[in-house]
């Protein structure tokens, strides 16, 4: 397991170098898709590339918001057409339990439409919001409308996180005696957000 976080946490870290905002809607789309790529570690990263004058904030959160319209589609479908059965048969393969979905169901079932704009603004919620968006058959342009008002706050926020980390790290020598490289305060980053995420999800899994 440490073995292959530790290769998702380099392959995170190059795509977001290499593509700069492209690499922020591929990997918030992921993350959006269900597929356990935590959005708590990667808009940090691109916040980091924000203090470095890589990247510009407003548009690392943008293109984080736009990852989450992007990757929120095929689960707003497989709700849509295959329904609860469906997503309950298949979902395990992206470590998709039932407790999660129930949630998801419950706070829809609360909130309306509008559980897409406060969800996407709240754990596990939010990466399962769009799955009793789609059984209910919200209009698709006002479910896109929501996730990205409430998915823009929540990118930038975490972005803004690492945009101030990165220049902790940057102005404080003290910072630089502890690690010397910030690839390996980054993947160490990674490799513990990322066993935690998936170890919630499978122990959840097991519970339900």
């Amino acid at each position: 397991m440490h073995s292959i976080l530790a290769h998702v946490a380099t392959w995170i870290i190059s795509v977001i170098s290499a593509m700069g905002y492209g690499g922020v809607v591929l990997l918030m789309a992921i993350e959006s898709a269900c597929i356990p790529l935590p959005s708590e570690v990667i808009m940090p990263f691109a916040g980091y590339l924000v203090s470095t004058g890589e990247l510009n904030l407003f548009w690392v959160a943008t293109a984080g918001a736009i990852g989450c319209n992007l990757g929120s589609i095929p689960a707003y479908w497989a709700g849509q057409y295959g329904g609860r059965a469906f997503i309950l048969r298949w979902g395990k393969w992206v470590l998709i339990g039932e407790d999660e979905l129930a949630k998801a169901e419950r706070f829809f079932d609360r909130f309306g439409s509008f559980s897409i704009l406060i969800g996407r603004m709240l754990p596990v919620i939010r990466s399962f919001i769009a799955f009793p968006a789609g059984m209910a058959r919200m209009n698709l342009w006002r479910f896109h409308i929501y996730t990205f008002v409430g998915s823009w706050p929540f990118c930038y926020l975490l972005a803004l996180i690492g945009k101030h980390l990165g220049a902790a790290w940057n102005n404080d020598p003290r910072l630089h005696a502890i690690m010397s490289k910030l690839d390996i305060v980054v993947v160490v980053a990674i490799v513990a957000a990322g066993a935690f995420y998936v170890w919630h999800r499978v122990r959840g899994m097991r519970k339900g």
